[in-house]
């Protein structure tokens, strides 16, 4: 099965999320509602959507995929 990788913004846990880049799977970006960006300064494309990582994770679910690793950056008060 294909990677995915799901990321978002520091302090953004509501969204949007980062789910894709140009070469992914179209179908599996409209299912999560994504639509390509390409940010002011930036020199490549990315799906985003407006759901929530946790919504994501919800419908890929549903899709069988399961989460395989994750990481973050704590940051204290």
């Amino acid at each position: 099965m294909p990677h995915l990788l799901i990321s978002t913004q520091m302090r953004l846990e509501c969204g949007p999320t980062f789910v894709g880049d140009k070469d992914s799977d179209e179908e599996l970006m409209e299912y999560l509602q994504a639509s390509p960006r390409q940010q002011l300064g930036q020199s490549f494309v990315e799906y985003a959507t407006d759901l929530s990582p946790r919504a994501v994770l919800d419908l890929l679910e549903t899709r069988g995929w399961t989460v395989v690793s994750m990481c973050g950056i704590g940051k204290l008060p």
